[in-house]
């Protein structure tokens, strides 16, 4: 499936009507509409906590491309999940890798930057090569859900991404925990198995922990830190 490229203001308007249209869609008649309007100029984002969106868009579009960036400090399980989806599943799995590895990163801002700076490792390590591996599409679409945490309550459907000039998709993003774990359990979908141990939202190793009874999903992210976000989505 191929389509003609959009220009950014042609996909400013495409990003405004569907954000009124696809609200109430499902998440498969979402990611129906993005194959069908963007075909290869379409992807999808994942971190590998699950294949949820991957699986969806994979029944919307057999060989979507499914981004995975490699930050080099993610858990090993992370890496077996990434390598386990591109095995089974119906997708083509890009990873991309910042400009610096660890070591170099280590050897010009200094060990654990993730402690001392955790924004400019985040910006070095995931923002800007995501920026760098979406030049080639029109929209992308990521798991973000409402129900993670007080800062995703009003994620939309579908926006328009202005810092990226592309359309913004987040087909499950009314969707509950409950609905996602549904999801998995009818079709068989790949996650990570850190989600049996205690964690409910995957990151990073350094900067990830289990969360505790009562926390909202993200609490173990950055723990400590005063950070909510890496920065891909604000």
């Amino acid at each position: 499936m191929t389509t003609a490229q959009h220009t950014a203001e042609e996909l400013e308007r495409l990003a405004v009507q569907a954000g009124r249209d696809l609200e109430e869609a499902s998440a498969l008649d979402v990611l129906r509409w993005a194959a069908g309007t963007f075909g290869r100029r379409f992807c999808v984002t994942s971190s590998m906590e699950d294949a949820v969106v991957a699986h969806l868009a994979s029944r919307a579009l057999p060989g979507v491309d499914v981004v995975f960036l490699d930050t080099g400090y993610h858990f090993p399980e992370t890496i077996g999940t990434r390598d386990a989806v591109a095995a089974v599943m119906d997708v083509n799995v890009i990873t991309l890798t910042p400009r610096q590895t660890v070591a170099e990163q280590d050897a010009e801002y200094g060990p654990r930057l993730h402690d001392r700076d955790p924004d400019r490792c985040c910006a070095l390590r995931k923002v800007a090569p995501l920026e760098e591996g979406l030049r080639g599409y029109d929209a992308w679409a990521t798991g973000l859900r409402r129900d993670e945490s007080p800062t995703r309550a009003n994620t939309p459907v579908v926006s328009w991404d202005a810092r990226r000039r592309k359309v913004k998709i987040a087909p499950i993003a009314r969707w509950t925990q409950d609905d996602v774990e549904s999801y998995v359990a009818e079709h068989g979908v790949l996650t990570n198995p850190l989600l049996m141990d205690g964690y409910a939202s995957i990151g990073c190793a350094p900067c990830t922990r289990r969360v505790l009874e009562g926390e909202d999903a993200r609490a173990g992210r950055w723990a400590g830190l005063g950070k909510t976000e890496c920065g891909i989505h604000q």
